[in-house]
């Protein structure tokens, strides 16, 4: 795959590129959906004997357009390049994405960003939109193709007769809910950080931990017990990991709740590493226990529910 970065205005013309079907959105999480979108352009090409690509923004246009909102991604962009790259499509073409590209009008854009990209036919899901302020969509696009480019509207995907979308699978992470979100994905939910010094208390009672500094940009299941499978140095481990603030020690729950994964069957220094994280289920709620003890005893039962679902 050939990742190709856009700043706007390009200097790209039509000779630049073989034919083009080219998968339209903005694609973050790479779920069932986008992948049902991004197949169909592959088919699409496979039949006609030109090439695929898939087009994206960066960084989120609610950060442009919001003056600087948080946006917490599913798939930071070197994620998403790797999970499309994994699709096997010919071309990536990255938009950065600024308030001089949101001016553009709908005719501009598929002027400037379709036929002048040399793209003959153009796949978005049915509520893609495009253009200033959005008023371009699938219905106005075969106006704004000036005849140079075709189009497949691809239908919305369900699962549990809702739509499978960005905001259903925030919605499951931020309730925790990791595994609908793999479900929706098709894969585990991923993150990645660096693994920093903590209070070091877990080994002092039997579970050391891997206290895992997230990358800022992605969004953290809801605080709770989890069973995980963690990356180092690429290999992968099975773990349980605890999100929150490890209320038996602290009364107060402030800023950022901890990472915390207990690795099983590891003996070594994970300190400065960066890690992967796959989430996989949802053990409990993160709660106070009344003795250190008691706390202990959870714990062995969380590492045998875990280990138990690893044995499936």
């Amino acid at each position: 795959m050939e990742t190709i970065h856009i700043e706007h205005p390009h200097q790209y013309n039509r000779s630049d590129f073989p034919s083009l079907v080219l998968a339209l959105g903005f694609f973050d999480g790479i779920h069932l959906g986008h992948q049902k979108v991004i197949g169909t352009a592959k088919e699409e090409a496979s039949k006609r004997g030109w090439k695929s690509g898939v087009m994206t923004f960066d960084p989120h246009p609610k950060e442009v357009l919001r003056k600087g909102e948080q946006v917490d991604y599913l798939t930071p962009l070197k994620i998403k390049k790797a999970e499309i790259e994994k699709l096997n499509v010919d071309y990536l073409f990255v938009i950065h994405f600024t308030s001089s590209f949101a001016e553009l009008t709908p005719q501009s854009f598929c002027d400037q960003y379709l036929i002048d990209l040399n793209v003959k036919h153009v796949v978005a899901g049915f509520d893609y939109t495009y253009g200033r302020l959005g008023k371009g969509t699938m219905e106005t696009m075969p106006f704004h193709s000036r005849g140079e480019f075709t189009q497949t509207v691809v239908s919305k995907l369900n699962k549990k007769e809702e739509k499978i979308s960005s905001t259903r699978v925030r919605n499951c992470i931020r309730q925790g809910d990791v595994t609908e979100t793999c479900q929706l994905l098709g894969r585990s939910y991923e993150t990645t950080g660096v693994v920093v010094k903590g209070d070091q208390r877990g080994r002092t009672i039997g579970f050391p931990t891997a206290n895992v500094d997230k990358d800022s940009s992605y969004l953290l299941p809801k605080t709770g017990v989890y069973i995980v499978e963690l990356e180092a140095a690429d290999r992968w481990y099975h773990g349980m990991c605890n999100v929150g603030y490890k209320p038996t020690f602290h009364k107060k729950s402030d800023g950022d709740p901890t990472v915390e994964v207990h690795v099983f069957n590891f003996d070594g220094d994970l300190y400065g590493q960066t890690v992967k994280i796959n989430w996989k289920k949802r053990i409990r709620d993160e709660r106070p226990f009344s003795s250190v003890d008691d706390l202990i005893d959870q714990l062995n039962n969380d590492k045998v529910e875990a280990l138990a679902y690893f044995e499936k």
